[in-house]
């Protein structure tokens, strides 16, 4: 916007003011569409406590909580999937050794903040990262039990802008603090899951509970946060998940249930095709809620229980994810891509990967035109493939309406049967893309296996808040 002013000498000049429109409302208010997805209430598992305490990370933050702290009252298993970026920030790495040199137990806390991402910050960022994680624990040795001879025990996440250091006698100086002030109510998860957001728009958080197949009578609680809204792309996709769960599972169990999960989960996003240098995703398990002693723990992957806890975990975790894409930076659209009857899974997976990826294909759905050849050159072009993966005379695509379409009495939209277009009903497109959700069906046609893939649309202003995001 361009306004004309005069000086006291009376000269006219021209002075530009930049109005710059962000997805997260500067007074950190919920938009009125997102807040369906917040939580009124939540089922929160046994001997965990969480709190959100106010740094000040960031110059600009005057007062929002930017400092996340979610504890076990004893001591817990926990396991880890960390980005695959070749420049990993200080608290994947401080992270990571903490679980190695356990072998993923005796965890007691993850202490995370916003504001900063304390990546590429040489080896005075590993030391702000480890000493982060000293101070936690020092909370634990200071009330209730002493140093086990095993180091840190606490997990340490950060977020927010890369190449800066964390003021950290700031942050350290709080940890106490957030230790205080732990709690076990809806309202501490609440502003906790809010204390890690960045640009989201929503605090993200899940909770559910669920029984056992070798104790049916016993209930457990699963809870989880997750914060995202940009820099979204496996593996991993600027991305954070915290799972806490009463059950008991053993370190190793807990390990392959977590990296199953987050590859149908946290690793079947995308927002924008970036990679960020600090996403991780953990849980934590304390056992909590067993019954007795006598209670075995998930181990085997063989056992009902591990198998029941496998599908359990995988659906929380894609519900959770699926937040991040609802919170896409800029985003209109939620959209599920499903690639069914390719010949394997790592087929189909990249296919729809693809498609999910595409500027092209994103910014079609954004301006609500049915251009399903983008969708096809994307399947076309997926790198990778195995010999046969994709045949043309038997490949389908088609459109199909969300269970809150407007539409969805209307049925599925096929837009390419066998390798052959179909007569498009434009004005059945333009409805269907009126919805906020969509889902698009690939039909390989060449094997029996299937995945999922969630994504959302390119806006203009997508490239707003990212062109201004250190300023």
């Amino acid at each position: 916007m361009v306004t004309p002013t005069s000086s006291s000498a009376g000269a006219r000049s021209l002075i530009r003011t930049f109005v710059r429109h962000y997805s997260a409302p500067v007074d950190s208010s919920i938009p009125a569409s997102k807040v369906k997805y917040v939580p009124t209430s939540g089922t929160y598992p046994k001997g965990f406590n969480v709190s959100a305490t106010y740094v000040g990370v960031k110059a600009a933050n005057k007062s929002n909580p930017d400092l996340a702290f979610i504890t076990s009252d004893r001591p817990a298993f926990g396991a880890a999937v960390f980005t695959t970026n070749k420049f990993q920030a200080a608290p994947v790495q401080i992270s990571r050794s903490v679980l190695e040199k356990r072998g993923g137990a005796g965890i007691r806390s993850i202490i995370i903040n916003s504001g900063c991402a304390n990546a590429v910050t040489g080896k005075g960022g590993m030391e702000d990262a480890q000493a982060m994680s000293d101070t936690a624990t020092a909370q634990f040795q200071q009330s209730s039990q002493p140093e086990d001879g095993q180091g840190s025990n606490s997990l340490v996440m950060s977020t927010g802008v890369i190449g800066q250091r964390l003021p950290i006698k700031k942050i350290l100086s709080k940890i106490p603090t957030a230790h205080s002030n732990l709690a076990d109510t809806h309202a501490a998860w609440l502003a906790t899951a809010k204390a890690i957001c960045t640009t989201d728009t929503f605090p993200k958080l899940l909770s559910t509970t669920f029984r056992l197949p070798s104790h049916p009578d016993t209930e457990y609680r699963l809870a989880g946060m997750t914060k995202g809204a940009g820099m979204i792309h496996p593996n991993m996709a600027t991305l954070l998940g915290i799972l806490a769960t009463d059950a008991s599972i053993s370190a190793t169990a807990l390990q392959s249930l977590l990296t199953n999960a987050v590859t149908q989960s946290f690793n079947s996003i995308s927002i924008d095709g970036d990679t960020s240098t600090n996403d991780t995703v953990a849980i934590l398990a304390n056992g909590a809620a067993t019954p007795s002693p006598s209670t075995p723990s998930i181990s085997s992957p063989e056992s009902e229980d591990y198998m029941a806890m496998s599908r359990i975990l995988t659906e929380f975790s894609q519900k959770l994810s699926q937040l991040v894409v609802r919170d896409g930076e800029g985003a209109t659209k939620f959209v599920q891509v499903t690639v069914k009857n390719a010949t394997s899974y790592a087929d189909a997976k990249l296919i729809a990967s693809t498609i999910a990826r595409s500027p092209l294909v994103k910014t079609a759905l954004y301006g609500k035109d049915a251009n399903w050849g983008r969708i096809l050159c994307a399947i076309g072009y997926t790198p990778n493939l195995s010999e046969g993966a994709v045949v043309p005379t038997k490949t389908n695509v088609s459109f199909i309406p969300a269970s809150n379409s407007k539409s969805k009495d209307e049925g599925v939209l096929r837009l390419l049967v066998n390798g052959e277009p179909e007569t498009v009903d434009e004005d059945r497109a333009s409805r269907l893309l009126e919805d906020e959700d969509l889902e698009i069906e690939v039909d390989l046609g060449t094997g029996s296996e299937e995945a999922k893939y969630w994504f959302c649309d390119f806006s203009h202003e997508y490239v707003t808040i990212n062109g201004d995001y250190r300023t």
